[in-house]
């Protein structure tokens, strides 16, 4: 029992972890705030999880309006930190299109248990706590290749900064945790 609470707070952990670079932590967003707000006409999250072409420019956002600015502040950050060649651009646009399809399936998880939160008994809480973990881990599945194209298309420059970013953020998250 003790082996498998500790390997659940690790899965835990992890996916915490990677969702603040991944997703650019849509789940900050007040649940209340996302209760009443307009909707946007996003595609849900299981549509949006089980699509495997992304849009194929930058300029599309299906995110909300809630998260999305905070997505969009991820990806310009990453954009001119990356330092992004026009000849990576087709790489760095399926890259963004995962960050903006996972931000949404996020807020889209987030908006159905802001409006079930009152009526949902343990298990209900136990089994959206679960999907949001899926969620991530569904995320994951399409960021790292989609990443890892455009990793293998950088220069060794853009390389060295890419993983000072990732380690940096590995590093507050893993701090935060032992606080």
């Amino acid at each position: 029992m003790f082996t498998f609470m500790q390997t659940a707070a690790r899965t835990v952990a992890a996916a915490t972890l990677l969702s603040t670079f991944i997703f650019a932590n849509p789940l900050t967003v007040n649940s209340a705030d996302l209760a009443q707000a307009p909707a946007a006409k996003p595609l849900p999250a299981h549509e949006i999880l089980a699509k495997g072409t992304p849009p194929a420019t930058t300029e599309a956002a299906p995110a909300p309006a809630e998260a999305n600015s905070a997505v969009e502040a991820r990806i310009k950050e990453l954009h001119r930190k990356l330092h992004i060649t026009a000849a990576q651009q087709t790489q760095w646009d399926n890259l963004v299109a995962v960050m903006r399809g996972n931000a949404t399936a996020m807020i889209d998880l987030q908006r159905q248990r802001a409006k079930d939160v009152k009526s949902m008994t343990a298990v209900d809480a136990v089994k959206s706590y679960a999907a949001v973990i899926e969620a991530h881990e569904t995320g994951m599945g399409k960021f790292v290749p989609a990443f890892q194209a455009l990793y293998d298309s950088m220069s060794g420059k853009q390389k060295m900064i890419a993983d000072s970013m990732f380690r940096t953020r590995v590093r507050s998250a893993s701090r935060k945790g032992n606080a």
